[in-house]
This record gives C-alpha cells, structure tokens and sequence, in this order.
C-alpha cells in the first residue's frame, strides 16, 4: 500500500469518528429543573457527588481525580470549578486559607470565585455547575 493511501485511510478514519463523536446522544438525565448553588437550574443529577459534610466552611475540597474543586467561602455559598489550573494545565494541590494553589508554578485562585490572586496565570478557573441534592453537592 502507498504512503498516500495509508495517510487517506487514516484522515477518513478521523473524519468519521469525528462525526460520530459529535452525533452521539446525550447522556443527560432528564427531570424537573433545579436551582443550582449558583444560582444556574440543571434538569440532572449526573455528576460527581461530594458531600456537604466534607466540604470545610472557610475552605474548600479538591477531588484531584475527577479534576474538581469544590469551595464553601462562606456558609451555605458552594462553588465548584475545575481544578485544572489555567497557566500549564496541572492540577491544583492544595487549598489554604482562601486560596487555591497550583503545586507546578504557585498560581493561586481565590475560593470565593476562582479568580486569580497571583500568577503566573492570567485566567481564571473555569466554573463549573454545582446544584445541592439532599446532603451532597453534584458537580457537572
């Protein structure tokens, strides 16, 4: 077979499962809405489930596998983000005091909102949907 015929192959290979990842179904539960601790309404409950229990008021817990932060600034006010850190990608290690800190460059985010405190990076974490079910937060 010609160089060219295996790269044709591969691109066509590409191609298709290209459209069949943007064809797929949703995976989304269907349901009533809900208010999120955000404020936003979700019509599921797929997620990732924390408890209320572990999340610290003040603080806030980062669930490194499934690349999630979780915070509670204040009582009763949860916020979820990614925990991808937006400089280089790593995955934030740590939070203290108020801050969200990345272990690869010391960028630091605020727990409040994911905004950042001091850099390297210039972006915030990005923000995710956390809407309360009895006694856990279900992060999307």
């Amino acid at each position: 077979m010609e160089r060219r015929t295996v790269f044709q192959l591969g691109v066509s290979a590409l191609a298709l499962a290209g459209v069949a990842a943007c064809s797929s179904p949703s995976t989304a539960s269907p349901g009533g809405g809900t208010t999120t601790a955000a404020g936003a309404t979700s019509a599921g409950s797929a997620g990732i489930k924390v408890p209320l229990s572990d999340i610290p008021v003040g603080s806030g817990v980062i669930r490194a596998a499934d690349k999630v932060v979780v915070t509670q600034a204040t009582a009763g006010q949860y916020k979820a983000f990614s925990a991808v850190c937006q400089h280089m990608g790593c995955i934030v290690g740590s939070i203290e005091g108020k801050n969200i800190i990345c272990p690869c460059h010391g960028s630091t985010y605020s727990i409040v909102d994911g905004s950042v405190v001091k850099g390297p990076t210039t972006k915030p974490l990005i923000p995710k949907t956390a809407t309360m079910e009895g006694t856990d937060l279900v992060v999307s």
